[in-house]
């Protein structure tokens, strides 16, 4: 009997997350394992997961499913409880365990970015991973972050801030995103328009847009503009890549094969630029 994994959420279609998790699986060996795409719209992620035959160890949750996974969950981990929002699902013999690896993701990918410890950073958005930004941040250090919103933030978001005892500043995103911080992480969808930018400092800072495609983004654009190629703009595929290392370890209960998976995403965003 097949092992089964697979990424739900509404849209699927354009995720890597097969890309990873198969080159996991090949790499360790594990035949009898498959990860697919399925396409599970608001509101319908309880009654898939209760669907589910017993060959089913896990799911990556992706928009609009992972506040319902949290709730759905038997148990679940310290990084989703703070979050309020799961993107991992696991099969125990207890029952569903929800995780959040955006936050180990989010920290991996700027640590390997050059990120050591921050003081201060800009989160553009604030949903639940700008809440899985935010405390990835935390994690590193920092202790004071500017929102950038489109007109409001939500409870569950002030409410994570309040715990973390953050100093929080909040600016309307029409106002522009600021650059003299030490960290901009964008938590925009793919395909929003870019909103403007402010200058950098005289250290430029590192920036991330969670989002990974189409690429380059308009945030990248607009930044590699404003600031004449000074500052890069780090692509979501970091992220994605060492949070579905979290989730290969999780949902296997193996060490998960990074240089492998990391090579096969290269190899799927080739492919994807040239078509």
């Amino acid at each position: 009997m097949l092992t089964r994994a697979a990424v739900v959420g509404s849209p699927v279609a354009h995720s890597l997350s097969p890309v990873l998790h198969r080159a996991a699986y090949t790499a360790l060996g594990l035949t009898d394992w498959c990860y697919d795409r399925v396409e599970v719209p608001q509101g319908a992620l309880a009654a898939h997961v209760a669907a589910l035959g017993p060959e089913w160890v896990g799911l990556s949750v992706t928009m609009p499913g992972k506040e319902e996974a949290l709730d759905l969950a038997d148990d679940t981990g310290p990084a989703a409880r703070a979050v309020g929002a799961a993107n991992t699902l696991v099969r125990r013999e207890t029952g569903w365990y929800a995780d959040n690896t955006d936050v180990h993701g989010l920290q991996a990918a700027l640590t390997e970015a050059g990120v050591g410890t921050v003081s201060r950073a800009v989160v553009v958005g604030a949903g639940a991973t700008a809440r899985s930004a935010i405390l990835a941040l935390h994690t590193l250090g920092a202790q004071e972050v500017t929102l950038c919103v489109r007109d409001w933030t939500r409870p569950a978001t002030d409410a994570l801030l309040e715990r973390l005892g953050m100093r929080v500043h909040r600016r309307a995103l029409s106002e522009g995103i600021p650059l003299d911080t030490e960290v901009v992480l964008s938590t925009l969808p793919g395909g929003v328009p870019a909103p403007p930018v402010l200058p950098a400092g005289a250290q430029p800072p590192v920036v991330m847009d969670v989002s990974y495609a189409p690429w380059p983004s308009a945030l990248a654009d607009v930044v590699a503009t404003a600031t004449h190629d000074r500052v890069r703009v780090v692509r979501g595929t970091r992220m994605l890549l060492h949070q579905a290392v979290r989730q290969v370890e999780l949902m296997t209960g193996l060490d998960a094969p990074t240089r492998a998976m990391d090579a096969a995403l290269r190899g799927a965003l080739d492919d994807r630029a040239g078509s």
